[in-house]
């Protein structure tokens, strides 16, 4: 996405900054998948488009504008975190770590109030789904879980972290 939108006007699309003004630290991306989705049906319906530059151009506007949504309640959300904590230091990671624009606003937001950020190298922003993959490994290989052959799970939506055993991950 951030490669689409490095080609495209970040104020193309009015998209909503979910939980931007909650004074909490919850995210939720929902509103906006269902903005951005709702932006390419309409597209589609219209039809608008009739040659490969024009899609082209949507399709560099909606990434450019949701990564303008995202990066602005990523930062904001982190500012209020660092201000709710007293901390001056903040680490990036994940996958979104590897986002250009995420890094520099929080570069400059950061420095501007005196915090540093920290970021892996690039080759080091991995997706989160491979630490989710090794938790599940690891609580089958500890007899806390046993594999599924059906493929079949229990979904838990805000399933509290507190809610593990420390002895699963020993």
């Amino acid at each position: 996405m951030s490669k689409l939108a490095e080609k495209g006007d970040p104020k193309a699309f009015k998209l909503p900054r979910p939980l931007l003004h909650s004074r909490d630290l919850d995210f939720s991306f929902a509103g906006l998948k269902t903005a951005v989705l709702t932006q390419v049906q309409k597209a589609g319906n219209e039809q608008s488009m009739s040659n490969d530059a024009e899609q082209e151009s949507f399709r560099c506007n909606l990434a450019a504008s949701t990564q303008a949504a995202i990066v602005e309640v990523l930062i904001k959300k982190s500012l209020l975190a660092l201000e709710q904590t007293g901390l001056k230091r903040l680490v990036v990671a994940g996958g979104v770590g590897a986002n250009r624009v995420l890094r520099e606003q929080l570069q400059h937001n950061c420095a501007a109030r005196g915090i540093r950020v920290h970021y892996p190298e690039l080759h080091l922003c991995t997706d989160n789904g491979a630490m989710i993959a090794l938790a599940a490994a690891m609580r089958i290989e500890a007899g806390v879980e046993s594999p599924q052959v059906d493929y079949n799970f229990e979904v838990k939506p805000r399933w509290p972290l507190q809610t593990l055993s420390k002895e699963a991950f020993n």
